[in-house]
């Protein structure tokens, strides 16, 4: 029971973590102006989205009726609400690597397999910024009509959110309640059918026979049939899924779970797959009903989809380091420390005295207590794993307002940690850069270790330059 409790803990104050720097308030502001206005494009890259697809190329390719529907899609698009939804990895919540999900599928009479519209992330070796991108994928040649690099894999069953609509368009975001189970009381019975499993209440087992009928109806399957549902890294369930009568004088039928076993996971090759965002609580209706969150902290669509009123406005933190004097202990008195024409500096010490003092930490002499100060803030600032964690998430205009309200705006950086977080920073940035140009790749047995945002920078090793010939 107390294992159980500290991993539930865990992964609440994961998910916590997450909501309070993976989509800044800023970014949602901007992006959600930007789509109001009709600027799709524009939301895009205010969320940190790359757009590798090209309307005319797409109709040329397919028609105009297909390209008409994508321009339709991408307009109702909210790239901020896309990416608070994306799936994530522990521990540090970045962004799945590598993945391609489905948004949208649309049928092109020309073709046997549907075109779809995916969101992909790049591999965990060119991750920086956590940037995201949007390609079209005809089941032929790799996702992309346009721009952007090669070799992204095909789109993935299990993260696919052309049957979760309500995660990415804003029309339909007031779905989520519904979809989600937040109508249902916290605490419900498990069902007679479930097999024991690890935690039951982090599966939303109520809805599986509902959302299985769904995938099963896309899938050209009727509603009926056999469904594997991940549970686990090395855990599948088999769910046999039938209509029956919803009741008498409901004139309709409705999905049950006639039986769940567990299986191999090769014993579900060729069967559909039920996706993650169908089979596990959502995290934020956790958050909610653990007391962790508030819905005024949640992004505006979602918040508005599960509390009862409406949220008010999310706006920035407002900090006040550049606004109250710090006291520090120098030399027997209390001495205040702040921002000066944008900058740390001392507020009880003449110039003079701050020279004489500056030129003697130069010839390694030991300065005033409240110059240590002002040093070890510029090198090792409090706010350190915070400004990690934020460049690391690729909110550098979150983790720039951190070193500004401390040290402020005309601040020198000295070397240091914070220095080398930001030039790190900076230069996974241009790898990036680099992957998206398709100039370079990792190379063998030469893939970089995982970025630890709150801890000290690690070393990566460069990778190989594409050759010229």
């Amino acid at each position: 029971m107390l294992t159980g409790t500290a991993f539930e803990d865990s992964r609440l104050s994961f998910w916590l973590r997450v909501r309070e720097i993976a989509v800044p308030p800023l970014m949602t502001e901007t992006a959600t102006a930007r789509r109001t206005a009709g600027d799709w494009a524009g939301a895009c890259a205010a969320a940190g989205f790359d757009v590798d697809l090209d309307l005319r190329t797409v109709g040329r390719a397919h028609g105009s009726d297909v390209a008409s529907r994508l321009r339709a899609d991408l307009r109702r698009l909210a790239p901020d609400l896309l990416r608070w939804h994306m799936p994530r990895t522990a521990p540090h919540g970045f962004l799945r690597s590598g993945a391609t999900i489905t948004l949208a599928r649309y049928d092109d009479p020309g073709r046997p397999r549907p075109v779809h519209l995916v969101v992909r992330t790049a591999p965990a070796w060119a991750d920086a910024g956590q940037r995201l991108s949007l390609a079209v994928w005809d089941g032929a040649a790799p996702p992309g009509y346009g721009t952007g690099p090669r070799g992204y894999r095909p789109p993935d069953r299990r993260f696919r959110l052309d049957l979760h609509r309500h995660l990415w368009d804003a029309s339909r975001s007031d779905e989520l309640r519904a979809r989600s189970g937040a109508g249902l009381p916290d605490e419900r019975p498990v069902p007679r059918w479930a097999p024991p499993l690890p935690e039951p209440g982090r599966f939303a087992l109520g809805r599986w026979a509902a959302e299985a009928a769904l995938l099963l109806g896309a899938e050209g399957r009727g509603g009926e049939g056999r469904v594997a549902v991940r549970t686990g890294a090395r855990r599948r369930l088999l769910l046999d899924v039938h209509t029956s009568s919803a009741g008498p004088g409901t004139g309709g039928e409705a999905p049950e779970v006639r039986s769940a076993r567990t299986a191999p996971a090769g014993a579900c090759a060729g069967l559909p797959v039920l996706p993650d965002a169908a089979t596990w609580v959502l995290p934020d209706l956790e958050l909610l009903r653990s007391g962790w969150i508030t819905a005024d902290r949640l992004h505006p669509l979602v918040a508005a989809a599960l509390g009862p009123v409406a949220p008010e406005p999310v706006r920035a933190p407002v900090t006040d380091g550049g606004t109250v004097p710090r006291v520090v202990d120098c030399r027997g008195a209390r001495h205040r420390i702040g921002l000066v024409d944008g900058v740390l500096s001392p507020l009880d010490h003449d110039p003079a005295e701050i020279r004489r003092e500056e030129l003697l930490a130069a010839f390694t002499g030991t300065p005033l207590p409240c110059l240590q100060v002002i040093d070890v803030a510029h090198r090792q600032p409090d706010c350190l794993t915070d400004v990690r964690d934020r460049l690391a998430h690729g909110d550098a205009a979150g983790a720039l307002s951190l070193v500004e309200s401390m040290l402020g705006a005309e601040a020198h950086l000295r070397d240091g940690d914070l220095r080398d977080a930001l030039h790190d920073a900076a230069r996974q940035r241009v790898r990036h850069g680099l992957f998206r140009a398709g100039l370079t790749q990792p190379g063998p047995g030469r893939v970089p270790p995982a970025r630890t945002p709150s801890g000290p920078t690690t070393h990566r090793s460069r990778p190989r330059q594409a050759s010229s010939r």
